[in-house]
Order: structure tokens, then sequence, then C-alpha cells
């Protein structure tokens, strides 16, 4: 993984961006946003607005990919998604489109308090059904606009058995290689392929007075394996809501197990290059390999 393009921008160079491609808008408050986001950079404008421009040339895709779909699938999906407002062109200082998306309120979820993680784990089984029943006609497959998200796991093999070689210090190889072969293992997805966020970790959620109220950020959005939106099960649940989401989906034991494999993948992979790059990220990966992890422990103890 690597940042072969990267641009800095600061507030002069968006304020200017704004100016100049909607007068409108010139004379609205503009104010950087934090995020754990690596794509991405994010300022808030005015009170009802975010504007989102990549910052690496893996990203670029995103914008168009972005103003096309969410349009459609954000009135079939029952919880708050980012709805781009206007598109942003390239000029000499900015060579890259870019988006303008109406303010979804709420905390990140890295920072906000939930009053019931069942709450959010009903939240995005529903979301997730609603995403997998969306006519997937016409969607992106996995490729290097999405990260791969929804391909085959076997793709990312070599990638995790180095980021589980490389993590030997810090985590047990023997149980992240157990939890990865079974994954492997699991029967792979032989049906149409389907709407996938692909990026379901607490930086994409937001948490509005104790309740998840919305997803955001679908740079990785594509149509594949739905194991892939599993993930979230581990890299934002705990161990209880966990077993209510799964409830609440219709999910065979070899979709799960995939799911698995994806949240640690996600994991390891994450956390072996943001370790130093972005702590946020770094934190959240972590975490997933040690929820993934512990729960297999669990499991073979009471087996």
């Amino acid at each position: 993984m690597s940042h072969s393009k990267e641009i800095d921008m600061d507030l002069k160079l968006v304020q200017q961006l704004i100016s100049s491609q909607f007068p409108k808008w010139a004379e609205l408050p503009l104010r950087p946003v934090d995020s754990v986001g690596t794509d991405n950079v994010i300022f808030r404008l005015g009170e009802d607005m975010a504007v989102r421009l990549p910052h690496v040339d893996w990203a670029i895709g995103q914008v168009d990919k972005e103003q096309r779909w969410l349009p459609k699938l954000a009135p079939l999906i029952p919880i708050a998604i980012p709805v781009p407002l206007a598109k942003g062109i390239p000029t000499e200082d900015y060579p890259w489109f870019w988006s303008v998306y109406r303010w979804l309120e709420g905390e990140n979820a890295t920072v906000g308090h939930l009053n019931s993680y069942n709450q959010a784990a009903t939240a995005l089984a529903q979301f997730i059904h609603a995403m997998q029943t969306i006519d997937p006609a016409g969607g992106p497959v996995p490729g290097s606009h999405n990260s791969g998200r929804g391909e085959p796991l076997a793709k990312r093999d070599v990638e995790v058995r180095h980021a589980i070689a490389s993590l030997n210090t810090l985590i047990n190889t023997d149980v992240a290689e157990a939890v990865w072969d079974l994954a492997l293992q699991a029967r792979v997805w032989q049906s149409e392929g389907v709407w996938v966020h692909g990026d379901l970790h607490p930086g994409n959620l937001l948490i509005e007075q104790g309740e998840l109220s919305a997803v955001i950020d679908f740079g990785t959005l594509g149509v594949g394996d739905p194991a892939c939106d599993l993930m979230v099960a581990w890299t934002f649940l705990t161990p209880e809501s966990r077993k209510h989401f799964r409830a609440l989906l219709t999910v065979d034991e070899a979709t799960w197990s995939r799911g698995r494999g994806w949240a640690l993948s996600f994991g390891l992979i994450a956390y072996t290059y943001y370790i130093d790059k972005n702590p946020g990220l770094a934190a959240i990966s972590l975490r997933t390999i040690d929820e993934v992890l512990s729960e297999h422990v669990k499991r073979c103890e009471s087996n």
C-alpha cells in the first residue's frame, strides 16, 4: 500500500475553490474536520454542508462513484448516508474532482457514546439488509477503486500473511493464522454480487443522542461478496451485540466465517500500515484484531 501522490490542502486553498466555483457559498464559514479517514480531507462549510476532497491519487475515482450512486441508494436505505449536493472541478492548484455534501449531524463513533450496542447492531443489520436488496445492476465490481473490498478473500492472502509475520511480537500468530485459514476454507460466495459499503468501522459511523445515526464514507462502495460488510461485527460491536447482529441477518456459517476473515484482514493490513501514520485508524485496527482473536480462543476453549 503506497501513497504515490498526495496533496496537502489548507483552509486557504479550499476557500479559493469554493469562492471560484460556488460563489453563493463563498461567505459561509469554513473549518477543517478531524477524521481517521486516509483518502480524503473534510471541511465543514457553514452549518449544513461538508466539503470532501481526495488528497491521495488512489481516491480520485471515488468522487464520480459517489456522485453517481449515493443519490440512488440514499432513498432506499433506512439510515442517513451522505448525499452529494455539488461536484467541484479541477484547477491549476488542485488537480482532481471533489464534492460538497449535506452535513450529517452526530459524533464520530470513535468518540461518541452509545446508549445501546444492540440498537447499533439493529441499525447496522437493517442498513446491510437494505444494501443487499438494492438492484446491483451496473454497480462497480471490486477493484483498485475500492481496495478490493468484496473480492474473494484468497486475493488478500499474501498481504495478510505478511502482516501476521510482521506482528509476531504483538499478537498470537498461531491464532491469527488459524482464523485466517478457516476463513479461506469457507465456501466462497457463488451468487450474484450485492452492494457493499466495504469499510464499516467506527471511523465511518456517526452517533447522535446516544444512537447510531448515520453511515458515512462510501469510498469503498462496490458490488461483491456480502461477507465484506460483516466485518463491522468485530470492528465495532461487542460480543453480545455481535450475536444480536447475526441473529437479525440471514447469514450462513461460511459467510460469517468469511466476514470474520474480512475483519481480521482489515485489522492486520491497516494496523501494519497505519501504526505510525494514523493513530486513530491504528487503534481501530488493533481493537479489531483483538476482538477476532479473543473470540476464536474462547470458542476453542468452550468446545
